[in-house]
C-alpha cells in the first residue's frame, strides 16, 4: 500500500511558446498535471510511496497521463471508462505587466461522475495520509459526494486526511465553495489555504497566524498551514505557530508550486519531520518547483535538503 494516496482530476496542459498568445500560437507544449497528482509527484520525489486515484477515459490520451505519472514514481489507480475525456486546460504565460491567464476545457471528463465503488478504498484504508483539494468537489455534486466519502473512509480507518482548499474562480464561487467545503472539514486533519482563499472563501478575518488558529479552533484541524505566496508560509500545530520565509527564486514557470509544497510538506511528515522542518521542506520543493517548466516538480530530496540548508535561518518558531 502506498503511504500517501490522492485523489483528483489530471489534465493536459497546452501552452504557447513564452511570449507568444494563445490567439496567435503557432505551436504548443504538453505538460501533463492535476492538483492532487502534482501533489503526489512532489512527495514521489522526496521519497514517498505515492498514489493517485482518478477516473480516465481508456483513450490514447487517457494513457498519456497514466505514463507521465509512472514516470515520476506515482502508482495511477484508474477507473477506466469507455467514454468521457481527458480534461485540458491552456496556459499562457505572462511578463509584467501581462498577467498569466488559463483557459480551462475539462467538461465531460469521468472523474465527474467517479463513485467510491469505482475507486480502490483498500487503497485508502493502507494508507498513512490521504489527500484531496478544494478542486476537486468543485467539479461535480457527484465529485463532491466521492470526496467526502473518501475523506470518511480514511477518517474511519484511523488513516491522517489532508486538504488544501484551493479555490478556483473558474469552478465556483466563493460562497457555493464555502458552503461544499465546510460539510469537508469534520474529515479533515491538516488543512493547507492560501491567505487570500481564507479571506475570500472562509471569511477569516486577521493576519495569518489569527487566521490559522481561527480555523484550527473552529474546525478542529489538528495542524492548519496557511501559505502567502512570497511571504513564504506559517503553520499552527498543537497550539505553537511555526513560520516560514520564502526562498529568492527565479520563476520560469509558476504553476504548480502550491501543489510542491503541500507534496514537500506531507512527504515531511509522513518521514517523522516535525513541523518546522515540514514547512522548510515544503517551501523549497515549492521554490524549486518555480525554477522548470511544466506542472510538476523536477527534482529530488537531496536538491530540496540542499536548499533548505542555504536557507535555514528562515523558520521562526514561537
Amino acid at each position: 500500500m502506498s503511504a500517501l494516496v490522492t485523489f483528483g482530476e489530471t489534465m493536459l496542459r497546452l501552452s504557447p511558446p513564452p511570449g507568444q498568445r494563445l490567439a496567435r500560437m503557432g505551436s504548443l507544449s504538453v505538460h501533463v498535471g492535476g492538483a492532487e497528482s502534482n501533489v503526489a509527484v512532489a512527495a514521489s520525489a522526496l521519497g514517498t510511496d505515492a498514489a493517485w486515484l482518478s477516473a480516465l477515459p481508456d483513450t490514447d490520451l487517457g494513457e498519456r497521463v497514466v505514463h507521465a505519472l509512472q514516470g515520476e514514481g506515482v502508482d495511477p489507480l484508474v477507473h477506466w471508462t469507455d467514454d468521457g475525456r481527458v480534461g485540458t486546460y491552456y496556459f499562457e504565460r505572462g511578463s509584467d505587466p501581462r498577467r498569466p491567464s488559463v483557459v480551462y476545457d475539462r467538461g465531460g471528463t469521468p472523474i465527474r461522475e467517479a463513485t467510491p465503488v469505482d475507486l480502490s478504498l483498500d487503497a485508502v484504508r493502507g494508507a498513512d495520509c490521504v489527500f484531496t483539494s478544494g478542486i476537486t468537489p468543485a467539479l461535480s455534486d457527484r465529485a463532491a459526494a466521492t470526496a467526502a466519502d473518501l475523506l470518511a473512509t480514511a477518517r474511519e480507518a484511523g488513516v491522517t486526511t489532508a486538504f488544501d482548499v484551493n479555490y478556483r474562480s473558474k469552478l465556483w464561487s466563493p460562497a457555493a465553495a464555502r458552503e461544499t467545503l465546510v460539510d469537508l472539514f469534520p474529515a479533515v486533519d491538516r488543512l493547507f489555504v492560501a491567505e487570500r482563499d481564507a479571506r475570500d472563501v472562509l471569511d477569516c478575518e486577521g493576519d495569518s497566524e489569527a487566521i490559522a488558529r481561527g480555523l484550527a479552533d473552529r474546525h478542529g484541524f489538528g495542524t492548519v498551514v496557511v501559505t502567502r505566496g512570497e511571504h513564504g508560509a506559517l503553520a499552527v500545530h498543537e497550539g505553537t505557530c511555526h513560520e516560514r520565509a520564502a526562498f529568492e527564486t527565479e520563476t520560469v514557470d509558476p504553476v504548480g508550486s502550491g501543489d510542491a509544497f503541500v507534496g514537500g510538506f506531507l512527504a515531511s511528515r509522513l518521514d517523522g519531520a516535525d513541523v518546522p522542518t515540514a514547512l522548510d521542506r515544503g517551501t523549497a520543493t515549492a521554490a524549486l518547483a518555480r525554477t522548470t517548466d511544466g506542472d510538476t516538480v523536477q527534482l529530488d530530496a537531496a536538491d530540496v535538503d540542499a536548499l533548505v540548508v542555504e536557507g535555514e535561518d528562515g523558520d521562526i518558531g514561537r
